[in-house]
């Protein structure tokens, strides 16, 4: 479908008419991105494929990136007569797309039909949740194409989310450096300001000017949205076979992408989605229609999901044995909660000390931080550190499944396929994941929840605390360490933890990833 016969998104959201003070405001602001970072939508944008860093040995995934137009046309006559042999999809040039192209190619270089994932970094949360879903096309027989919208670099998409980016990384870490930031702007903005439809009809006319890369993809071919913007520009571009994947399961408009079908990970935010549960203060809307939303569970890798059973054993049998505790720390790409993080790890240190625990610090692709760390902490100068080195970083987390570990171990990688995967790698021979309740609140491991970043998140928590998977939220350093401390000297917490996630998945609450790409191709 063409982008001017796509109806006006920002004006109706599932049959309820926006203000429409609010949806000049969208107007505006889609405006204001035009004259900052032009409009490119008309401009051809020919794709190649090639095997993605990390995760593309891993599970099979295919990257899906620029290619120049003079090389694209004769490349795909060479696909054609070739049968799939080359890495490049559909010549820009010609208007109607076809699918012969990215089926041959994922033929060629796969197991199956493609999905595509589209995605962007917004912190490391919705990367995380596209090579879950990567994972999950792989195991299930499909190729993935990993669609970085952000990664398209000099379009318009790429630079609205960059900017937008920066803007909620700063947010992130000032709202754990100024309490009443946190407060005034923060808490309120995450939790109040996301949560109406103003704001995604907002996001609506941003998603308009983000077509340009999807110019290459078949309009039928399945797709998966990790982030709503990605999936708002699927639909504008065309794609009739799009899945909005949710991170979150606090209601808000924000993640809304009408014309997709929206997954969810939890049944607790399934009415309050369906209803749009107050995304227009003081009216009571009207519903989101039959199959446009549906409960997936959660958003969980095949490698994760396939091992519950045995890497719980495994923790409950170090815990009986007394080993040392493992406690994963992992620092999200926005780089918020350094100064709690370090806090906590220093305040920990007697336990490793005392043969207790063993620290293992992801700390992504900050390095300062790590350095920051060493700096405040003497005792982190004998940490066993696994920096840039993706195939050290995956034995020592094959040699964890089966040896003991002691000490404290760190990791760091310039690359964020690494630094992602690390802690999704590290995820398995862990005994605990010392994380904020965002994306990893989802996981099947045992969590130790730190404070939220943003009102969304603590819905992640009450989750975890409701299937016994989980903590609480713990707020202050002093409830985080005594939780550690309660952790390391009482096995059955961790146990207990351990018993109630493999009773989750005889259930299939972690089995979202598999559900969403089933969606997908039918």
């Amino acid at each position: 479908m063409p982008q001017s016969a796509q109806p006006d998104r920002a004006a109706s959201i599932f049959g309820n008419a926006v203000k429409p003070g609010d949806h000049a405001k969208a107007l505006k602001n889609k405006q204001k991105y035009v004259r900052r970072f032009g409009d490119d939508t008309q401009e051809p944008y020919p794709l190649r494929a090639e095997a993605a860093p990390v995760i593309g040995d891993a599970l099979g995934v295919r990257r899906l990136v620029a290619a120049e137009v003079a090389e694209a046309g004769d490349a795909v006559d060479k696909d054609r007569r070739d049968g799939g042999s080359s890495d490049i999809l559909v010549s820009a040039p010609h208007p109607e797309r076809s699918v012969f192209d990215l089926y041959a190619e994922a033929s060629a270089h796969g197991t199956g039909q493609p999905v595509v994932i589209g995605t962007i970094r917004m912190g490391f949360g919705h990367y995380r949740i596209a090579m879950a879903m990567a994972s999950a096309a792989h195991a299930l027989g499909y190729t993935p194409y990993w669609f970085d919208l952000m990664g398209f670099k000099d379009t318009t998409a790429s630079k609205i989310i960059a900017s937008q980016n920066d803007l909620y990384s700063l947010g992130s870490r000032l709202s754990q450096k100024s309490k009443l930031f946190n407060a005034i702007v923060w808490e309120p903005m995450n939790y109040e300001g996301f949560r109406k439809l103003s704001y995604n009809a907002s996001d609506q006319k941003a998603a308009e000017l983000m077509v340009r890369p999807f110019q290459d993809l078949p309009s039928d071919v399945p797709y998966v949205g990790t982030h709503a913007w990605t999936a708002q520009a699927a639909v504008h571009a065309g794609l009739t076979h799009v899945v909005n994947a949710i991170p979150d399961n606090w209601p808000m408009a924000l993640h809304l992408a009408e014309g997709a079908v929206h997954a969810i990970q939890t049944p607790n935010s399934l009415l309050g989605y369906k209803m749009l549960r107050g995304m227009q203060k003081g009216q009571v809307l009207q519903p989101m229609p039959a199959g446009s939303i549906v409960h997936t569970g959660h958003f969980i890798d095949h490698e994760l999901v396939v091992n519950i059973d045995l890497d719980c054993e495994a923790r409950i049998a170090r815990r009986e044995a007394g080993e040392p505790l493992r406690f994963l720390f992992s620092i999200g790409g926005a780089g918020a909660q350094q100064r709690l993080c370090a806090q906590v790890i220093e305040r920990v240190m007697p336990l490793v000390q005392a043969g207790e625990a063993t620290l293992w610090i992801n700390v992504g692709d900050h390095l300062d931080f790590w350095e920051s760390l060493e700096r405040g902490i003497p005792s982190l100068a004998d940490a066993t550190k696994h920096f840039s080195n993706f195939d050290d970083v995956s034995a020592f987390a094959a040699f964890a499944l089966e040896e003991q570990v002691e000490g404290v171990h760190a990791f760091y990688d310039a690359d964020i396929f690494s630094a992602v995967y690390t802690t999704n790698l590290l995820m398995r021979a862990c005994d605990v994941l010392v994380t904020k309740p965002s994306e990893l609140a989802f996981y099947p491991v045992p969590k130790l929840m730190q404070q939220r970043v943003g009102g969304h998140e603590r819905w992640g928590a009450v989750t975890a605390a409701e299937l016994g998977d989980g903590t609480y939220e713990l707020e202050t350093v002093d409830e985080i360490v005594a939780c550690m401390e309660l952790m390391a000297r009482d096995p059955q917490v961790v146990c207990g933890m351990c018993e109630h996630i493999m009773l989750q998945a005889r259930i299939g609450t972690y089995d979202g990833a598999y559900n969403v790409i089933k969606l997908a191709i039918s």
